[in-house]
This record gives C-alpha cells, structure tokens and sequence, in this order.
C-alpha cells in the first residue's frame, strides 16, 4: 500500500507505560529451527550476512559481515550489532502489547515473518534508539529515512500496534518525503 495510506491505517491512540517490564517479552527463544541449535538472535544475523559466518558448535559465530543500514556501517564481528525491534519492546507495549497474552508478546519479540521485525544494526545506533518512535529518534544515515519508515509501519500494522499523535504527526511529515514508496506486510498470526 503507499506509504501515506499506511500511515492513515494506523489507530491514534494515547499511550501508556504502566505496567512495562522488558522480561515480559521473553525474547531469543529458539527460533524458526529448535534443533539448529540457534537462538533468534543468531538466526537473525545468519539471514541478515552480507559475508556468512561461519556457524560452529552451540551456534556460535565467526567471521561474516552485515551492513548496519541505520548509519551506513560495514560490521564485524557479529557480537558488534545488536538485533534491533524494528518497534521496540516497550513502544509495543504502550501501543497495544500491554493487553496481550505472554504469548504472543514473545511471538513479536522473536518474529523472523516479516524480515523488517528485527534488524541486525551498529550497538551503537540501537541503544541510540533506545525505546523512542520516530517523533524522538531517526537513523543517522539521511538515505535510511524511507526505509525505517515504511519498516516501522510495516511493523505497526502486522501487529495492530497504534500511534499516538506526536508519532503520526512525524510518520506523515516522513512518508510526504517518500512518495511512491510502498509499505509491505502480512498480518502476525
């Protein structure tokens, strides 16, 4: 759908902490291949390689390379990133996760449906992130506006998650500056 219609397909709707705690979300379970060995975390960044790792025992890592779109970053080692929620935990929750079953608040914190769920970025760029939506924080690298964007609505409309008005309001003015971009998603089970 285009990038303005997805932005209008979002509840506003205010938002409200009470009650978060990130151990809600029980989050690098055993991922899409229990047997491999592999949490989310490592599945994640094995997709996401632009050089595969090579995987050892117990899934550990070595060698490999991801690109950090966020700030336009060659990585390496894989312990250099972080695996960012596109929608973090605790804007989840003050966006609708808060009424959900324990459940499927770990099916959104290890969701590898959507590749834009969880990205494999800088350290440095995701704790910069932090819990912020787009109305306090963007990615440092001018040409990952569009994406982030459509990821971060993309995301919000997999899981139902609403927006509050200072997050529309930036979403709106960013996708006015993507036009022609499309937001692609299916629904979370």
């Amino acid at each position: 759908m285009p990038i303005l219609v997805a932005v209008a397909g979002l509840a506003v709707a205010d938002e409200s902490r009470a009650g978060y705690n990130r151990d809600l979300f029980k989050h690098w379970n055993a991922g899409l291949n229990p047997s491999d060995g592999c949490n989310t975390r490592n599945e994640v960044l094995i997709a996401e390689a632009v050089t595969a790792p090579t995987v050892g025992a117990r899934c550990a890592l070595t060698g490999g390379q991801w690109w950090s779109y966020y700030d336009d970053t060659l990585v390496t080692p894989a312990n250099a990133l972080d695996i960012d929620h596109m929608v973090p935990l605790a804007e989840a929750w003050d966006s609708g996760a808060s009424a959900w079953t324990a459940a499927r608040r770990e099916a959104y914190a290890n969701d590898q449906g959507q590749d834009s769920s969880l990205i494999a970025v800088t350290a440095k760029s995701n704790r910069s992130k932090a819990d912020q939506d787009p109305a306090q924080w963007l990615p440092p690298a001018a040409d990952a506006l569009c994406r982030y964007t459509s990821e971060w609505l993309a995301t919000k409309l997999r899981w139902g998650l609403s927006i509050d008005g200072a997050e529309q309001s930036a979403l709106y003015r960013l996708a006015a500056g993507c036009q022609g971009d499309e937001v692609t998603y299916t629904v979370a089970p």
